[in-house]
């Protein structure tokens, strides 16, 4: 499947022999920045016509939890039968939960649907990893993640702008319908890269890791407790996030690297940034339109400007990161401007929250924090891949995206309860206070880049 080195470096993620992989996968991510992005554009409208607005958190929070033993599971098995049936089987799965989600006629069916679409999402995530890991050089790595963060610059453009209007036009329904089109067409293209593929000989399969395929199970249930919490008097919603935390970091503890929650150097540290990075931004980015809804009358079809705004400079500081050697942009320079510049967006927008001051000022903030994430989170890819052993990229992988949505799922548990107990949408404060405590969990992410360590050169 692989070319030559020479080959490789000529051609490119666009070269022979990689073009529909690129595609297909790319393509695929775009699916999953579509509907992120049209989520948090229309989940105000659909809260409000399934009378669900006391689950408000937990629909963006369900199919991240869902996600964490789909990972689990497919890293294990992508390791023993290599990556082509988990895709088959993922990519299925995603398709029939978006389809339930599209018909739901209540939330609790709505939710049904986000955690099967979940678990969908959640095993493609790592699969696409294992088939970047198995089909390009590394050298390339670079390109190709900086190509999946390209892959939200259409979606961001137009994704909350056309789930808007069509939720303004028709109905919410359609924007899934939409979705799950895209998704089989990305499939389709992805097959022959997919039926090229080496399975793995039976002598280098790992065992089926069945704890850790429990332990995901009981990390899911455990965070999405944690986003019941909002919904109960304040008291025995702090003490149910406490109780929450406490058995969500039992339960996450086996399937990540030994050494995350401490951030010891190498890989650890890299999981935990991930993680805390996906807290401090996606934790607070759902509420940005619910802000301008709610409080500076804007549509569905626009309140999702701050969201296009901010995919935009993501992918486009994943592709400078993809193209500045890393003698220029070190890995802990990296994540100290990328944090640095999380922390400007939150400011940003706990500015306009807490004042009367245009809601320009938060869009153009959110632009920034987009930036720092569109060069934290190529990153943290590729070191993933780098400090893990070919046999083992499975296990890194899942243990980067679990970090990942749990991150998220927490992050979503934190800003639900604090935005309840502050008066929810009918205040300004409760907006303000969600971004102050993200504010404070980005400085955290700053901190920890002193845990790095040394980081090895790429590989030939």
């Amino acid at each position: 499947m692989s070319a030559a080195p020479g080959s490789a470096a000529r051609t490119g993620v666009l070269g022979r022999g990689y073009l529909l992989a690129t595609i297909g996968m790319v393509a695929i991510v775009a699916v999953a920045a579509f509907q992120n992005l049209a989520m948090a554009t229309i989940m105000p409208e659909i809260s409000e016509d399934l009378d669900g607005e006391t689950l408000y958190s937990l629909a963006f929070a369900a199919p991240l939890a869902a996600g964490v033993p789909g990972m689990v599971l497919a890293g294990n098995w992508a390791d023993r039968a290599g990556p082509r049936v988990v895709t088959w089987a993922s990519t299925i799965c995603f398709a029939l939960g978006t389809v339930l989600v599209a018909v739901a006629w209540t939330m609790p069916v709505f939710l049904v649907g986000r955690l099967v679409e979940g678990f969908g999402a959640g095993a493609v995530t790592v699969v696409l990893y294992v088939i970047v890991s198995r089909i390009y050089p590394e050298h390339l790595h670079g390109s190709i993640f900086a190509g999946f963060a390209a892959a939200w610059v259409v979606p961001g453009l137009v994704g909350p702008a056309i789930a808007g209007i069509v939720t303004d036009t028709w109905s919410w329904h359609w924007v899934f319908v939409g979705a799950v089109v895209i998704a089989v067409g990305a499939f389709l293209v992805l097959l022959p890269s997919l039926a090229r593929l080496p399975v793995p000989a039976p002598a280098s399969r790992p065992a089926w890791q069945t704890r850790r395929i429990a332990w995901s199970a009981l990390a899911a249930v455990a965070v999405l407790v944690l986003n019941l919490a909002p919904d109960l008097p304040l008291a025995a919603g702090v003490a149910l996030l406490v109780v929450g935390l406490v058995a969500a970091g039992i339960a996450l503890r086996p399937l990540l690297p030994q050494g995350t929650f401490r951030a010891a150097p190498g890989l650890p540290v890299v999981v935990i940034i991930r993680a805390v990075s996906g807290a401090a931004f996606l934790g607070s980015e759902v509420y940005l339109p619910y802000l301008l809804q709610a409080h500076h009358g804007f549509s569905a079809a626009f309140a999702g400007i701050t969201l296009t705004t901010a995919a935009i400079s993501w992918a486009a500081a994943s592709w400078l990161h993809g193209r500045l050697p890393e003698t220029v942009l070190t890995a802990r320079r990296t994540f100290s401007i990328g944090f640095a510049l999380v922390v400007v967006g939150l400011l940003s927008a706990l500015f306009v929250a807490a004042t009367t001051a245009s809601p320009a000022i938060m869009i153009i903030g959110w632009m920034v924090a987009g930036g720092g994430m569109g060069i934290v989170f190529p990153r943290t890819s590729m070191l993933t891949l780098r400090l893990s052993d070919e046999a083992d990229q499975g296990f890194a992988s899942s243990a980067l995206t679990i970090a990942d949505s749990s991150g998220t799922v927490i992050g979503l548990a934190v800003t639900g309860i604090v935005f309840a107990a502050f008066g929810g949408k009918d205040a300004t404060v409760s907006f303000a206070v969600v971004f102050a405590a993200m504010t404070v969990v980005a400085v955290l992410g700053l901190l920890l880049v002193r845990r790095l360590g040394p980081i090895p050169a790429p590989r030939s």
